[in-house]
């Protein structure tokens, strides 16, 4: 299905059908789909969308970070979940910043712990601030419309514990639709485009 060359060969009986994963059998039936539409190829597919600005992009996102000693940078999400970075404040060497997410409103909670990638100064000029990467596994049978995934980040260094929850709000991302379309000359290398 995705044009790699075959790890194992199987040879099929009479009468035996063969075993198709699901994700094959899901984009045989798009490439169905669009090979009788007409002109355009037009689909929607559901993502998760930020309810908020990233931070990053807002002008107190320095200050932010003075504040709370951690802020959330920026989110992106695909089809296999949410991935994103954080900036902390250098207060020491030993440190663990870490994401604490919900599908359910908080019944239940997951966490995950965020990765050192990088050193950069402060904006300010008086310190350095490390950037951490996480990654948050998103399901594929939790992107129903409308459902809701929720995060906070921690950061916890010297014996302290900082949180950066969106000023009590918390970071949401929304299931919502998102149409997508294509020329129909594109057909071709539908699967790539997958």
């Amino acid at each position: 299905a995705l044009g790699l060359e075959l790890t194992e060969v199987k040879v099929f009986q009479t009468g035996e059908d063969p075993s198709i994963p699901l994700h094959v059998l899901s984009r045989l039936s798009i490439n169905s789909d669009l090979w009788h539409s007409s002109s355009d190829l037009e689909f929607t597919m559901q993502c998760l969308v930020p309810d908020f600005q990233q931070p990053a992009d807002c002008m107190d996102f320095s200050s932010r970070l003075q504040e709370q000693q951690v802020c959330l940078e920026r989110v992106t999400s695909s089809d296999l979940g949410l991935s994103g970075t954080i900036q902390v404040r250098n207060v020491a060497f030993e440190k663990q910043v870490s994401v604490r997410y919900t599908f359910n409103q908080w019944r239940s909670l997951h966490e995950v712990c965020a990765r050192w990638h990088s050193s950069i100064p402060e904006k300010s000029g008086q310190g350095q601030v490390d950037v951490f990467t996480f990654f948050l596994p998103v399901p594929p049978f939790l992107l129903q419309l409308c459902s809701v995934v929720q995060f906070a980040a921690r950061y916890r260094v010297n014996g302290w514990e900082y949180w950066d929850n969106n000023r009590g709000k918390n970071y949401t991302l929304t299931c919502r639709t998102h149409p997508l379309k294509m020329p129909r000359e594109c057909e071709e290398s539908w699967i790539h485009f997958i």
